[in-house]
């Protein structure tokens, strides 16, 4: 009781409590494939596992392009991010370790695998990837469970913001209650909004956390939390409206792919 009260009246102080916004569902499609995330462009969304990606038509879901991984080199692919004709993924080795993370990146047209930027050996997994305002924007995640990597537990979860040649500018951790919430995973899925905000999800709660840049420190600014009918993995803001914004994103369980619209 007493942890509910302290959470209530930490939100109170940050003027969080009235927030009501909530993600409704438009449509979904299931696709037995959808395990890691989804990405989307203004015709297709691509469903992402570990070491596959298929291509699927907005409209009705349909299939129309596949490829997997015949190298046994990727281990884990995580989230997608469309930028002209390029999926870009963050993968990792995950839950080997040391954590090992790299950008894999492939033609979103014929789903061939094109290039890739590799982070080595790197203080956490690399879990979702942004372009914005110029720059790479990439979470590596940290756990708090057997997966934890040298005695890391997920308060090291850390968004880092590179140049378009991949060297680091600045990095910042997440807040105390998304870690919690977070716990004993750690974000999963991440992109910032046309409004200027940062969205990221956890592993598997059916919300999405609402942040933005601090002024000060080191620590990220949240905001609020929006309920939404996917629940956590990597999802997509549909960029063709701009005006409102529009989530895809997944159920691991039964295996949606899910639009919502956030109101």
């Amino acid at each position: 009781m007493k942890t509910y009260f302290f959470l209530f009246l930490t939100l109170l102080a940050q003027g969080l409590w009235a927030q009501t916004q909530k993600a409704t569902e438009v449509t979904r499609f299931q696709v037995k494939e959808a395990k890691q995330g989804v990405a989307v462009d203004a015709t297709f969304f691509y469903v992402i596992n570990n070491t596959s990606i298929s291509k699927h038509t907005k409209t009705d879901g349909k299939t129309v392009k596949t490829w997997s991984d015949s190298t046994g080199i990727l281990k884990h692919l995580n989230s997608g991010l469309i930028i002209g004709n390029r999926l870009y993924c963050a993968h990792s080795n995950y839950p080997n370790k040391p954590m090992s993370s790299s950008i894999e990146v492939f033609d979103k047209n014929t789903l061939a695998h094109i290039d890739s930027h590799s982070f080595g050996f790197f203080p956490g997994s690399a879990t979702w990837i942004d372009f914005h305002e110029g720059h790479w924007w990439v979470a590596f995640a940290n756990y708090s469970d057997k997966n934890s990597d040298g005695g890391r537990d997920n308060r090291w979860t850390t968004l880092v913001k590179f140049t378009p040649q991949w060297q680091q500018v600045a990095s910042w951790g997440f807040p105390e209650f998304l870690l919690q919430s977070f716990a004993p995973k750690s974000t999963s899925g991440g992109t910032w909004g046309p409004d200027g905000k940062l969205y990221c999800t956890g592993h598997d709660k059916p919300e999405l956390y609402v942040l933005q840049l601090p002024e000060r420190g080191s620590t990220l600014v949240y905001l609020q939390t929006i309920s939404t009918p996917s629940e956590g993995q990597g999802f997509a803001i549909d960029r063709t409206y701009k005006k409102e914004v529009v989530v895809w994103g997944i159920t691991r369980n039964d295996n949606f792919v899910i639009q919502s619209r956030i109101k």
